[in-house]
C-alpha cells in the first residue's frame, strides 16, 4: 500500500513499522495532548491518538486533497491503580515514578487510529506489566544511564530496565513499546488494501 503516514515522532514506533517492512513516511503531529479528567484512561489514549491523526490528516488534505493517504497515529499511556502516569518532567520525577511501579502490576494502553478518505478504525490494546521489586540503585542507574524522559511511565520495556526489572507481562509486548504492530498489519491487510 502506498501513502502510509506515521503521525508520530517516536523512534520505537518507527522501528516497529520498519520491522514489519512497511513503506511509510513520518509526519509528526503537533496536536494538543491535554484531556478532560472525567474520562477513562482508555478513552484518554483514544482521544489523544485521534487528535494526532486529525492534525496530520487535515494538513495532508490541505496540501494534496486528491491523494488517498492512510494516516496511522498512536498514543501510549501507563496506568497504575487507575491513575495515568505520564512522562517524567525531570530526573527526580522519573525516579519517583519507577519507585511507584516497583513491585507493582500496571497497565499499558496503546490507542491506534488508522484513517484514510474512506474509513477510520480506532482501537485500544491493553497489556499488563508487573515489575520485580526494584532497588533504589537499579532505579537511579536506569534513570541516569537511559534518561527515560520521553517515555510514559519513565521506562522502555526493550531497555535494560525491562530486561532486569520486569517479572511478567500479559498481552502484546510491542503494545508496551508503543504500537501493537501485528494488529496494525492485520488491519492494513484486511481493511485498507483493496
Amino acid at each position: 500500500m502506498k501513502n502510509i503516514i506515521l503521525a508520530s515522532g517516536s523512534p520505537r514506533r518507527k522501528m516497529l513499522m520498519e520491522w514489519a517492512e512497511l513503506n511509510f513516511e513520518i509526519i509528526v503531529s503537533d496536536a494538543d495532548e491535554s484531556f478532560p479528567n472525567d474520562i477513562s484512561p482508555k478513552d484518554v489514549a483514544l482521544l489523544i491518538a485521534k487528535n494526532k491523526n486529525i492534525a496530520v490528516f487535515e494538513k495532508l488534505q490541505s496540501i494534496q486533497p486528491t491523494n488517498n493517504f492512510l494516516v496511522i497515529s498512536a498514543d501510549t499511556i501507563v496506568v497504575l491503580h487507575g491513575e495515568i502516569i505520564g512522562k517524567p518532567a525531570n530526573r527526580e520525577h522519573a525516579i519517583d515514578i519507577l519507585q511507584k511501579l516497583s513491585g507493582q502490576k500496571h497497565e499499558v494502553i496503546t490507542a491506534v487510529v488508522m484513517k484514510n478518505n474512506l474509513k477510520e478504525i480506532a482501537f485500544a490494546d491493553a497489556t499488563q506489566v508487573t515489575f520485580h521489586d526494584l532497588t533504589p540503585e537499579q532505579i537511579v542507574f536506569y534513570v541516569d544511564n537511559y534518561k527515560p524522559y520521553d517515555k510514559a511511565g519513565a521506562y522502555a520495556i526493550q531497555e535494560w530496565i525491562g530486561v532486569v526489572g520486569i517479572k511478567s507481562i500479559e498481552g502484546d509486548f510491542y503494545n508496551v513499546m508503543g504500537l501493537p504492530i501485528s494488529r496494525v498489519v492485520s488491519l492494513l491487510n484486511s481493511s485498507f488494501i483493496d
